[in-house]
């Protein structure tokens, strides 16, 4: 007895382990990988029908019959019917992928078309679909006779950014630059390139450079260039400390209300620094002090006229612009004399930098004296130096 219990469950138990399309409450939500499309994208397509695993003991698959197709439109265009396939053999999710492929258009505006639009395919991988860049995507499962499950996605074109990966270089520098537009991601199998014209205040001309898509669906592209202090070439562009340098990227996909002929130039900037930090770029030497005949002093007495005189020295290649201070506290630590004088060394020049003081009382004086770049920027170049000054 126990014998023919055993195996009349043995023989029921597929029968329950295997379910059908329910037709009273259908459920076959259908997924896509994103929400928005552009032009040229790959579409990961996946379909919840638990009901459709007819066979659990095996991978099944949906859409391919004309009695319950997968149809995927755009427009005039469809892939009717379209197989999807189990992601495993109890998983009741089915997926697939198709590639769109757009329209003829130029997408570098060097006058030839950089797209192969086409049609074709019936699953789970091997569907191109034709779209244009203000469009949607319908998929629709006929899930029973009958009853038709459908999903929409839309496909549009992408305004494009160009941005340097910083926004001050030295010259010392390798140079990031990236460009983000989805539209020119033409071949979502592969990595794709795209230029772009990078040029300086020093080097108006510049050049151009191929920035390559970082993964093969990313719509994400970089490109880098070295910094030359004499002249551009290859991907070397010429720039000096003080310059702008300049990224270009023309975009020739445009989202609404820009037309399919468009096209718009988008740029960005950044600012080329010394590679010698601001705070080394200027020696200064301890001050010296001597009267009104350069002879130096070694005492100092109230009412008499003294000259301060410090000596600065140009650490780098290029001229540096400059505005040394003196700043002179009484005991108080209140300021009773501040001056500055402005001036630009040249390379590595030397130069003694000379301001009169006469001080109307005995006392303690602290001098201080710094070299900044300008009065806007007040970024020091050398470190300060404090000097104590004690007036008989």
């Amino acid at each position: 007895m126990y014998e023919l219990l055993l195996g009349f469950f043995l023989i029921l138990a597929p029968v329950y382990a295997e379910s059908v399309p329910d037709y009273e409450k259908p459920y076959a939500p259908i997924f896509t990988d994103k929400s928005v499309y552009s032009w040229t994208d790959k579409i990961i397509i996946s379909v919840n029908a638990p009901s459709w695993n007819s066979n659990s003991n095996q991978v099944n698959s949906i859409g391919e019959s004309n009695s319950h197709p997968i149809k995927i439109s755009s427009g005039e265009n469809f892939l009717k019917p379209y197989r999807l396939t189990e992601t495993s053999s109890s998983s009741g999710i089915f997926s697939g992928e198709i590639i769109l492929t757009g329209f003829l258009h130029d997408v570098d505006g060097d006058g030839n078309f950089d797209t192969n639009p086409k049609t074709s395919g019936n699953g789970p991988t091997n569907g191109f679909l034709e779209v244009e860049n203000n469009d949607s995507i319908s998929i629709s499962f006929e899930f029973a006779d009958g009853v038709v499950l459908t999903e929409s996605v839309p496909i549009t074109w992408n305004m494009g950014v160009v941005q340097f990966t910083q926004d001050i270089f030295l010259t010392s520098d390798s140079v990031e630059i990236r460009v983000i537009d989805h539209d020119m991601n033409l071949n979502p199998e592969t990595l794709d390139t795209i230029a772009v014209d990078v040029f300086s205040d020093s080097d108006s001309g510049g050049i151009q450079v191929i920035a390559t898509e970082t993964s093969e669906r990313s719509g994400d592209f970089i490109a880098s260039i070295a910094l030359s202090t004499s002249t551009s070439s290859g991907n070397r562009l010429y720039a000096i400390p003080g310059d702008s340098i300049f990224a270009k990227y023309d975009d020739h996909t445009l989202p609404k209300p820009y037309s399919k002929s468009d096209e718009k130039s988008i740029q960005t900037s950044a600012i080329i620094d010394h590679s010698i930090p601001a705070i080394n770029r200027i020696q200064t030497t301890p001050i010296s002090f001597s009267d009104s005949f350069g002879n130096p002093l070694t005492s100092y007495i109230s009412e008499s006229q003294m000259q301060i005189v410090g000596t600065i020295e140009n650490q780098i290649i290029f001229d540096q612009e400059f505005i040394y201070f003196f700043q002179i506290k009484n005991s108080a630590n209140s300021v009773i004399s501040l001056s500055w004088i402005q001036g630009k060394l040249s390379p590595n020049q030397i130069l003694d930098i000379s301001q009169s003081w006469i001080p109307t009382k005995s006392g303690n004086y602290i001098l201080e004296t710094y070299v900044w770049n300008s009065l806007n920027d007040l970024i020091p170049l050398s470190p300060p130096i404090s000097t104590l000054i004690i007036v008989d």
